[in-house]
Order: structure tokens, then C-alpha cells, then sequence
């Protein structure tokens, strides 16, 4: 029976990339000829996402891609839940609609799985011999940090728990009780999935085009605050 990678993609405000990410999906060739099912879910961007998109759409009849709205802004966690929430496939990726992971590393997480041996697979920007843009120190730090402390509760030895790949066996995502509707997404599943009896977590090292700011980035210091508060918030009080 064939198998499907679901592909959850949410959107605020990438009118100018949108159609670049897609581009890159559409070119990926998946390994045992598993088939992709792109879901974008629009979190009320102010932009024309929306129109771009449906123009991609009109433009690529043969690549099937899936829109759903949000009609208020309620954040990258929420348009997740979304997605998950309307997922088919075996497999479930999410894939930020920036360019700064490459889809043709999607392999690279689905293998371990495909050969027996993960039912999680984080893509980490940490280890591993792929292209890294060198950018912010106190980000990266950060990012160290906030993966140490989630480490220490979970009792877990991630490289990079704020990583945006994070592949899935999609009964297993579909089966947590998610609530973080923004950046605390992130902990939140990472605590929810240790927990789960005999789950098996892989990481493998990928690529990073990270963006600056001026380029677009959104993530800031008040999300590390809140992934430290959700670290403790799902660690502590189960």
C-alpha cells in the first residue's frame, strides 16, 4: 500500500517565498516512491499569501495543495493544530514556509523510520556536516539553552529541540492534546512526546539558510521566554 507524507506548512506573511518553498516541495522525489499531501493553513496574513498561493494553485493543477484559513491571527501553533487536524498521510513533517530548511532533506528524517527504527525524527541544525548560515550568537545560544533545559526535564539528549523538522508518525502527533498556539509549540510536543511508553526518537543533522530579521525572521526573545515557561508548564504539570 502506498504511503503519504503530509506536509504542514503555516503561513503569515510569506507572499514573496511562498511559491519558492512550493517550487522546492513539488521537485522533491521521496524515497519507496511515498507521495506528498501539502496542507497550508493561512494565519490571517495582512499580505497577498493568500492570492499567491491560489495563483500557484492555478499554475500547478498537477501538484494538489490544500488551503485552509484562519480569520484572525492566532499563531504559528494554532495554524499547526490545523494542520495536524487535517493530515491523511502515514508520515507528518512540518515545514515553516521560509526558505531556511531545504525540503530535499525530507529523506534524510523519513529513513530512519522507514527502516524500522524511529517513530520521531528531529531534523537538527547542530550536528552534521550540511551548510549552516552564520548568524546570530545569542540565538544560538539561546536555542542551546532552551534544548538543555527542555533535556533535563524530558531526560531526553536533543541537539535541537527548537528545530522546525520534526517528523512524525501522524497517528502518534494526532494523538497529543496540543495547546500552545504560538512559539511554544516547540516544548510543548517535545515534553508531550517523551512522555509517550517506548516511543522512539531519532535525530539526524540538516541543513540552515536562517533568515535576518530585515529578511523576514519573527521569532524574538519574547518567544524564548515563553518556551522556557512552556518547558516548565509541561514538565512539571502534567
Amino acid at each position: 500500500m502506498q504511503k503519504t507524507l503530509s506536509i504542514i506548512i503555516p503561513v503569515y506573511n510569506e507572499e514573496k517565498t511562498i511559491h519558492l518553498i512550493l517550487n522546492r516541495i513539488k521537485a522533491v522525489e521521496l524515497i519507496e516512491n511515498i507521495q506528498k499531501e501539502v496542507i497550508l493553513v493561512n494565519d490571517c496574513s495582512s499580505d497577498d499569501s493568500v492570492t499567491a498561493i491560489q495563483t500557484y494553485q492555478k499554475n500547478n493543477p498537477d501538484f494538489p495543495i490544500q488551503l485552509f484559513q484562519h480569520d484572525i491571527n492566532k499563531g504559528k501553533g494554532a495554524a499547526l493544530h490545523t494542520g495536524i487536524q487535517k493530515a491523511t498521510g502515514n508520515y507528518l513533517i512540518i515545514q515553516d514556509a521560509d526558505l531556511e530548511y531545504d525540503p530535499q532533506e525530507y529523506n534524510l528524517l523519513l529513513q530512519p523510520i522507514e527502516d524500522g527504527f524511529a517513530d520521531v525524527v528531529y531534523g537538527s541544525r547542530f550536528i552534521g556536516g550540511k551548510p549552516h548560515r552564520i548568524l546570530f550568537y545569542w540565538h544560538s545560544i539561546g536555542n542551546k539553552w532552551l534544548t538543555g533545559l527542555s533535556n533535563m526535564f524530558t531526560n531526553l539528549n536533543l541537539t535541537d529541540m527548537e528545530t522546525c523538522y520534526k517528523l512524525f508518525r501522524t497517528p502518534i502527533i494526532k494523538g497529543l492534546k496540543l495547546k500552545e498556539n504560538r512559539f511554544g509549540f516547540e516544548p510543548e510536543v517535545t515534553a508531550k512526546i517523551a512522555r509517550i511508553k517506548d516511543i522512539r526518537i531519532y535525530e539526524v543533522g540538516i541543513s540552515y539558510y536562517g533568515r535576518s530579521y530585515e529578511e523576514g525572521k519573527k521569532i524574538g526573545w519574547r518567544d524564548g521566554f515563553r518556551a522556557i515557561y512552556c518547558i516548565l508548564k509541561y514538565n512539571l504539570f502534567k
